[in-house]
């Protein structure tokens, strides 16, 4: 069992002192890997890299409803998501973390909640990203002395091709910081768990090249991979960090999410 889960990418593996391996079938299919279960700060953690361990599934192919049924099944109460992102601002640069606040869906066909019928319920999404998770990881970054932003909003893009520069320049436009393929559905049907998630972005590139700026050019995705393994010890402190100070007990209203929202 453990209280705390992490959706990430392989090389996150080195997090732990001491790990074994869970597998097995959800009722909503099997995960992209088995989970990982180690501890940080001697806290019991899981851990999942959502594209599968040698990077084969897409993001519009991930089984994000299995995937957060076996962090469910576990016992996990909260979820640290780290992504790698583009950013849609010039002050959200390469190398900067931005701790989500606000998500937009712009993802097509996934299945995006447990409640298909006959039980029907409507869950609360105003705020998709937990307040008190979102508190310690702002905390920490401050204490690490990270390059990071308070907040920001994602925008979530289908994928897995990036997007044109209209696009871009249309999500620009509205204000939003961030642009991801994979923190829609997993933030929603964590809710719909009534999971704390915590969602942060690490900037590698900036979008289609920022309007006006050209040195800044399009993204690719050598660059992306590039700049997330140049900070892939730094994701992995701050998240060990923020795993270290996360209270015991949750004083948020994530584990209550489902309260008053079926039918």
């Amino acid at each position: 069992m453990a209280k705390i889960g992490i959706f990430g990418g392989s090389g996150f593996y080195t997090l732990f002192e001491d790990k074994k391996e869970v597998s097995g079938k959800t009722k909503h299919g099997y995960p992209s890997s088995p989970v990982t279960i180690g501890k940080i700060s001697a806290k019991d953690v899981a851990f999942m890299p959502r594209h599968e361990v040698e990077h084969t599934i897409p993001p519009h192919k991930v089984p994000y409803k299995a995937n957060v049924s076996a962090f469910k099944d576990l016992g996990v109460e909260r979820i640290i998501a780290p992504c790698a992102a583009g950013s849609l601002q010039a002050d959200v640069k390469p190398g900067d973390f931005v701790i989500c606040d606000q998500l937009v869906d712009r993802t097509w066909g996934r299945d995006d909640t447990f409640f298909h019928g006959p039980e029907v319920a409507h869950v609360s999404f105003a705020e998709p990203y937990c307040p008190e998770m979102r508190k310690v990881a702002i905390e920490c970054c401050e204490k690490m002395r990270i390059s990071y932003h308070p907040k920001g909003t994602a925008v979530v893009i289908n994928g897995p091709r990036f997007s044109t520069k209209a696009e871009s320049r249309w999500f620009s436009g509205q204000g939003w910081e961030v642009i991801n393929m994979t923190q829609y559905p997993e933030a929603v049907l964590a809710r719909e768990m009534e999971m704390c998630y915590l969602g942060i972005a690490l900037i590698t590139d900036y979008d289609a090249g920022l309007e006006g700026s050209p040195k800044v050019k399009p993204v690719t995705a050598a660059e992306v991979g590039k700049i997330f393994a140049a900070n892939n010890e730094k994701v992995k402190k701050l998240i060990a960090e923020i795993v270290k100070n996360l209270p015991e007990k949750r004083g948020c209203k994530c584990g209550e999410a489902m309260k008053n929202a079926r039918i």
